[in-house]
């Protein structure tokens, strides 16, 4: 899938093409005038109209040539880039790309830029807290910015009406913000400013507006929306992926990670009975079955596997009873724990017939059982997605290749899981088949 983004200069184009690569495209910038290059891989294009302050005619010649350029190299997807501080002619540059890309297309307008403290609420644009009029970019000599209101700064530069989503529709939820964007557009609406003053509000605007099929949407943003739809939009187009997440920590923060991780998928844990497993009885091969079976079955519904023996509610398995009555130690109990959890993920990468984008892992135990019994000698360290937790691939063994991310019990906030199941996404998987 190619994606193509037309930025009114060069900066604003390089720093949407990095947040393309962040998300696993292969992004360059061209500067205007010159084709795009033949580059095998190449999925994502900038091209710097270098327009922002250019005369009308110059803007709309040159976003055409653009649009034209990425019909011709068939982008999947056309976005238009805009100044985190709404500079330039950002009506009439929407209204070319609306004109040139289809009679049918809608424009979806988030001006928000979080981790440069741009965001926006009730349809303002706020800089550090600061409306962007009263702010030092206002005084622009060139086209000084008059007012803050985003829909209405947009509906003086273009000939389309312009509707407003705020952000209690955001809060509500994926559904009700893509029953909004719908109503906006039966209502003739091409052009919709969107609120959102977190990533993850742009995320749900990005998941929202995939699921609008009938007419062709067209991101314009400093480039977090462009980089969020476009993945997007692109998982809807590849095989089903999945990803598998084992959890065996059963501090109160692994707990309020696996909620979070739960709220935003939509997932429903594998609950595998510690205590079932904390044994070297039969009980044990018993209960590995059991969920094994059960996570097979799970994986067809969920695009996020939990298997986990953090059940909210549940009690702390009385480890020095058991070792007691078993004549064992606890540390051999909490050992086969992990190699239980390790040994249903192993079977479940076996089984399934889905495509498994990545596993991660909670806890230096669960990881190393998983490492021991799926062979590997070791994980090829990559990167950091958050302090403590490791972006790799594992070593040889039954599953050469397969992305992975580790991290401590203790380690992150409540989102940690998520962000790093959402890193995991981004990652093309090298499994050898």
């Amino acid at each position: 899938m190619k994606v193509g983004v037309i930025a009114d200069d060069l900066t604003g184009a390089n720093a949407t093409g990095v947040r393309l690569s962040k998300q696993g495209f292969s992004s360059a910038t061209v500067v205007f005038g010159d084709e795009i290059p033949n580059t095998q891989g190449l999925n994502a294009v900038c091209i710097d109209t270098d327009s922002r302050y250019a005369p009308d005619e110059i803007v709309i010649n040159r976003v055409n040539e653009a649009i034209k350029s990425f019909q011709d190299w068939e982008a999947k997807i056309i976005c238009k880039r805009i100044d985190s501080t709404v500079r330039g002619k950002i009506g009439l540059e929407i209204d070319t790309v609306l004109d040139s890309v289809d009679s049918n297309s809608v424009a979806i307008v988030v001006a928000s830029f979080p981790d440069s403290g741009r965001i926006s609420s009730g349809g303002y644009l706020l800089v550090d807290g600061i409306p962007v009029q009263d702010t030092d970019v206002a005084k622009d000599p060139v086209m000084p910015i008059t007012q803050s209101h985003i829909p209405g700064l947009i509906a003086d530069q273009s000939k389309f009406n312009v509707g407003h989503i705020g952000l209690d529709q955001i809060l509500a939820g994926g559904e009700k913000l893509r029953t909004a964007i719908i109503q906006h557009i039966d209502n003739g609406k091409r052009i919709i400013v969107i609120d959102a003053v977190t990533d993850e509000d742009i995320e749900t605007i990005a998941e929202s507006m995939v699921d609008i099929q009938n007419v062709q949407l067209v991101p314009v943003d400093p480039g977090p929306l462009t980089a969020a739809y476009a993945k997007a939009y692109s998982h809807q187009l590849v095989e089903q992926s999945k990803v598998i997440v084992t959890v065996g920590s059963v501090t109160s923060l692994s707990g309020r990670q696996l909620h979070y991780l739960k709220e935003k998928t939509n997932s429903t844990p594998v609950y595998v009975s510690a205590e079932k497993l904390a044994t070297l009885k039969s009980s044990w091969e018993d209960e590995v079955d059991r969920a094994i079976e059960v996570a097979l079955e799970r994986i067809e519904q969920d695009d996020v596997l939990i298997i986990t023996t953090h059940e909210e509610g549940a009690g702390l398995v009385n480890f020095k009873a058991i070792a007691e009555q078993e004549d064992t130690t606890q540390d051999a109990l909490a050992k086969r724990i992990t190699d239980g959890l390790a040994k249903i993920t192993r079977r479940v990468l076996e089984k399934t017939d889905y495509q498994i984008q990545g596993c991660f892992t909670s806890g230096g135990d669960v990881t190393a059982s998983l490492c021991a019994l799926s062979m590997a000698s070791g994980i090829k360290l990559e990167d950091e997605v958050l302090p403590l937790a490791a972006y790799g691939t594992l070593i040889g063994g039954h599953f050469p290749g397969l992305p992975i991310v580790t991290k401590g019990g203790m380690v992150g906030d409540k989102k940690a899981i998520y962000a790093s199941v959402k890193y995991l996404r981004t990652k093309t998987n090298r499994r050898e088949k």
